[in-house]
């Protein structure tokens, strides 16, 4: 089974794990994504490859804790292992050299841009990075981001680092400003991505946003994972997870995005609550 060599926090609820899968690190390009489970009867859960190593036969990937499958996750070691990981699924980023790209990570988006930044300056473009986060300990990935980018912009919604405000406003004043933008990648929240699709359109800017919508099981054949882009129905695991930003129906996607909320909300109560009870039998054991 594929065995975490280290695992480590990057930011509160957010952690950073390298994991052995040689056949996955061979075959890993940028924007493509893998599907895990943690336990033998476990949900599938989607994650990007943040980064692989050919070499060592590892790959990166960084979990944040956003329900019970991501929980039980963070609660590993270095050294345990995982059940199973599925990949490297989704069709690669198109790497190929455009001029100046402006690749946007808002949160956790940040380590999907990662791979795509550096693939994009080895084919010759100028990369201008903008990352953000709600302060200044959600910045994750950001040596890494430095040394893949020619420019790199820091945006915090509290002003506690960086800059203070949205990573849209660097793009926006770049354009009006008149600077080259000869395309744009946008990673992270919803309504973060339709905003840029909706500051680029007007100026035609080829811009791409990969799109991360309920998933089982990577492959195309669930269904769960598709979204309407322009006239035609994709599928994000198969035919994405990148498209063109200006086509996808946002609306229609966000309402998809909030089908199982509810039942997560409830699944989570209850992974924290045996979390509280096993903690509090270890505490009596240790009397």
């Amino acid at each position: 089974m594929p065995q975490i060599l280290e695992k480590r926090e990057l930011a509160p609820r957010t952690h950073y794990f390298r994991v052995k899968v040689p056949l996955i690190a061979r075959h890993a390009q940028p924007g493509q994504f893998i599907i895990l489970r943690v336990h033998e009867r476990g949900e599938r859960i989607p994650l990007t490859i943040a980064d692989s190593d050919r070499q060592s036969g590892t790959i990166t990937l960084i979990v944040q804790e956003i329900g019970a499958t991501t929980r039980q996750l963070a609660m590993l070691r270095t050294g345990d292992e995982i059940r199973d990981i599925l990949g490297p699924l989704g069709t690669p980023s198109e790497i190929e050299k455009f001029g100046t790209v402006v690749l946007l990570g808002g949160g956790f988006g940040i380590a999907a841009i990662h791979p795509i930044a550096k693939a994009l300056r080895n084919a010759d473009n100028t990369i201008v990075s903008i990352i953000g986060a709600r302060t200044r300990d959600l910045i994750i990935m950001e040596d890494e981001m430095r040394a893949a980018s020619h420019d790199l912009v820091i945006m915090t919604d509290d002003g506690s680092y960086g800059r203070k405000g949205l990573v849209i406003e660097p793009l926006k004043e770049m354009i009006e400003s008149g600077r080259r933008v000869d395309r744009v990648v946008a990673i992270g929240p919803l309504p973060m991505m339709r905003a840029v699709a909706e500051l680029t359109r007007p100026y035609g800017i080829k811009t791409v946003a990969s799109l991360n919508p309920v998933m089982v099981d990577g492959t195309g054949m669930c269904g769960g994972c598709r979204v309407a882009v322009g006239d035609s129905t994709k599928f994000a695991c198969v035919d994405g997870p990148e498209f063109d930003a200006h086509l996808v129906d946002f609306n229609e996607l966000s309402a998809r995005t909030q089908m199982y909320r509810d039942f997560e909300k409830t699944h989570m109560c209850r992974i924290e609550e045996r979390l509280q009870q096993l903690e509090s039998a270890q505490g009596v054991a240790g009397q």
